[in-house]
């Protein structure tokens, strides 16, 4: 079993429509078409949405992917219109909610590596590849790749795992034009969000983006390429959030050492705890994950703050 430990009931807004609780996010949608996406401060560990937030996080996630936007303009066109909170909406959702433009969404997890380290690091270890990609032997956990490799996913609903597929896989669901415009985009981005880290003494070990398509003719148009591919008039969007440590494993530059796991700015804080004697969680059986202790939630919250501040100059507040 897997999923929300305690699913929450969706907040009635006038004039707004509940669309999809995801783990993280509420996505609603105004009376213009546009969606409203409030990032909250659940947090997901073992693919379970767990009963305990994490104070601050969703307005980190949400002011750190806009800075990072900003970041990446030049690369590609992102899908936020506005941070404006809707009329009506409680003071909570203030700096969490972003007003974005609704896209069709191609089904596929952008994910660039530029380390060794999770799924990847596993799948290596048996066949010396990465979604299909060959790599160099003895690479280790934490060890840098000769250059950022593109290794999509399957999307998967809440409580269940992503699965890597191969890049002939992606063409083939949504055709080969978009397969590789969302490589070329995945990596240029992924490797814009590299050197800023690398500049703050940060590294980006892989990451992962969401991608729609936005029409610009207003016309519909024909298919040009099938499944979720490009129909005419379309461009490129960036989408959900970006480079923010739910999406992203970012390491301490100065505490990288290859070959054994590295410490992190995400929530490793509550894996090492639920998978502790001290939890008494057997995350092997149906039973859902107990709520955090205080000082976990602390220490997790202290390391998205610190993510925060040492890749945006500024301090949280």
């Amino acid at each position: 079993m897997s999923g929300f430990v305690e699913k929450p009931e969706p907040i009635e807004v006038p004039g707004l429509v509940h669309l999809h609780t995801g783990k993280v996010r509420d996505l609603y949608q105004n009376e213009a078409g546009d969606l409203v996406m409030v990032a909250s401060d659940r947090i997901s560990a073992f693919d379970w949405v767990l009963p305990t937030e994490i104070p601050d996080k969703g307005r980190i996630l949400t002011q750190l992917s806009q800075w990072w936007f900003d970041q990446i303009a030049d690369l590609v066109p992102h899908h936020v219109l506005s941070s404006d909170l809707p009329p009506g909406a409680p003071a909570d959702w203030e700096g969490r909610t972003v007003v974005c433009k609704s896209l069709r969404m191609i089904p596929v997890e952008c994910v660039a590596r530029g380390y060794l380290t999770g799924s990847g690091l596993a799948e290596y270890k048996e066949t010396r590849t990465v979604c299909g990609l060959a790599l160099p032997e003895g690479l280790a956990d934490g060890s840098e790749l000769p250059a950022p490799i593109f290794t999509p996913a399957t999307k998967a609903e809440v409580g269940e795992h992503d699965e890597n597929v191969s890049y002939e896989e992606v063409a083939r669901q949504v055709g080969a034009e978009t397969a590789a415009q969302l490589r070329q985009a995945t990596l240029a981005v992924y490797s814009r969000g590299r050197d800023i880290a690398r500049d703050r003494g940060i590294i980006l070990a892989d990451t992962k983006f969401e991608f729609g398509w936005e029409s610009n003719s207003g016309a519909g148009g024909a298919s040009v390429e099938g499944g979720g591919g490009r129909w005419e008039g379309e461009q490129l969007v960036i989408a959900d959030e970006v480079l923010t440590p739910d999406s992203s494993r970012f390491w301490p530059a100065d505490q990288w050492q290859p070959g054994r796991p590295q410490p992190s700015y995400d929530k490793q804080y509550v894996r090492d705890w639920l998978t502790s004697p001290d939890s008494g969680w057997d995350r092997r059986s149906e039973q859902p994950p107990p709520p955090l202790p205080e000082q976990v939630v602390s220490a997790t919250r202290a390391k998205y703050v610190e993510a925060y501040e040492r890749l945006t100059g500024t301090s949280w507040s």
